[in-house]
């Protein structure tokens, strides 16, 4: 009976002085092949494609955890997803909701400034800002709807003017006056020809204004003392 020899391919032929010779490099690599496709890049896992209703959005895992408690952090965590949701056949996250105003939402989460265009309504990034559970978004979203309320209420501001005639010795008087609501518009000097006293004395138009929400029914209150007493003085109308 003829001896059996090693199983083909299993041994390597022997190489000088009968050692074991190296691998192929063939086999080589493939391992080395095989090892690179268990462990992608650590970069893959830093970037997450969102699809918003039919938009894509692609943002960083930080960005979107920087709410801990907010929608978008519970759904890619790195951690491990604490919300399940389906994925498009890119990989990306399928969201159901208006992507319009994800834009608002994204970019607050990325520098923390509320930036809205305005053809956006403020009303619908308020709305996405509670669907995402982002309580400070939501804060910040509503102070701005009542400023912009409180503004339309009160309508356009209107100012009442007033033109008081004084002497150049009187100016710095005049301007200290200023603090009961009134402020100074512009100085008109009008030369010597309208003198009434001393000759050396420029005369001078000092236009003042206030705005007429200050008032009640439309009736401006009545200067402080000490401005009655400069207008008596120096102001002619």
């Amino acid at each position: 009976a003829m001896a059996e020899g090693p199983p083909r391919g299993r041994t390597p032929s022997p190489g000088p002085g009968g050692a074991p010779g190296p691998p192929s490099p063939r086999a080589t690599a493939g391992q080395a092949g095989s090892a690179g496709a268990l462990s992608p890049p650590a970069a893959a896992s830093k970037w997450v494609r969102l699809n918003v209703g039919g938009t894509y959005f692609v943002s960083t895992r930080q960005t979107l955890c920087r709410e801990p408690k907010s929608f978008l952090c519970r759904l890619c965590c790195q951690d491990g997803p604490e919300l399940g949701s389906d994925k498009d056949e890119t990989g990306a996250y399928l969201i159901d909701r208006d992507p319009t105003y994800f834009g608002p939402i994204l970019n607050y989460l990325r520098h923390g400034k509320l930036i809205i265009n305005k053809e956006l309504a403020e009303e619908g990034v308020l709305e996405e800002a509670e669907f995402y559970n982002i309580a400070s978004l939501v804060r910040l979203v509503k102070e701005r709807i009542r400023d912009n309320e409180n503004r339309t209420s009160q309508g356009p501001v209107k100012h009442v003017y007033r033109v008081l005639q004084c002497q150049e010795e009187e100016l710095t008087q005049m301007v200290s006056t200023m603090s009961d609501g009134w402020k100074f518009e512009q100085l008109i000097s009008i030369g010597s020809s309208y003198n009434y006293g001393n000759e050396d004395q420029a005369e001078f138009l000092c236009v003042v204004s206030r705005e007429l929400n200050n008032s009640t029914n439309g009736i401006v209150k009545e200067p402080s003392e000490k401005a009655k007493i400069l207008q008596e003085r120096g102001s002619r109308m």
